[in-house]
């Protein structure tokens, strides 16, 4: 074993030894065989249960999808993921403004998609859910993560546990801007 091999294998041993410490995370991949572009097609998806937070996480990312085909149908998915809590017009007013001229940003959440195949993931479509020790701090709210082919560091989904045991969509913060696709950038 060379000396590089060495310093690589003695830290991996110092984060396993602080992830056990502080509890580690977990990740989950959430997997759609296809995105559906109603709300009733939607609402049949196993995950819609919304029995753990993990899956509302991913129904974010697929409801956002729907938005450039379908505006209504996708704000009426993430309504059903908001619960008994509907988005006001300024919210809806704001996801409309994200999406002018970046309708990629959120299909950059899955698996695969990536500036060089200008965000194209391919079927199914699979989106990984993170958690850290932290994302339970706040009693009844779940504060987890998606990464993004076309960002440096992972986004975060606020979800919320209701009395009748289903994660809502709390806050989304996985409309930020990313690179380009490399079709519209006269730099890549």
């Amino acid at each position: 074993m060379g000396f590089f091999d060495k310093l690589k294998a003695n830290v991996n041993e110092a984060l396993n030894t602080v992830k056990s410490e502080i509890g580690g995370s977990k990740a989950e991949n959430i997997v759609f065989p296809d995105i559906p572009d109603t709300l009733e097609g939607f609402k049949a998806l196993p995950q819609a249960a919304m029995a753990n937070p993990f899956d509302t996480a991913a129904l974010t990312v697929a409801a956002l999808c729907v938005y450039p085909m379908n505006k209504e149908a996708s704000l009426q998915m993430l309504d059903f993921l908001r619960g008994p809590r509907p988005m006001s017009a300024m919210e809806r007013q704001f996801i409309g403004d994200r999406f002018r001229d970046k309708d990629y940003v959120p299909r950059s959440y899955f698996n695969g998609a990536v500036p060089s195949n200008d965000y194209s993931p391919s079927a199914p479509y699979t989106v990984t859910v993170t958690e850290n020790p932290y994302s339970y701090a706040e009693e009844n709210y779940a504060n987890l993560y998606v990464t993004s082919g076309g960002a440096d560091s992972p986004r975060a989904i606020k979800l919320r546990l209701a009395k009748d045991g289903k994660w809502y969509l709390w806050e989304q913060f996985i409309l930020a801007d990313i690179r380009q696709p490399e079709s519209s950038n006269p730099w890549a």
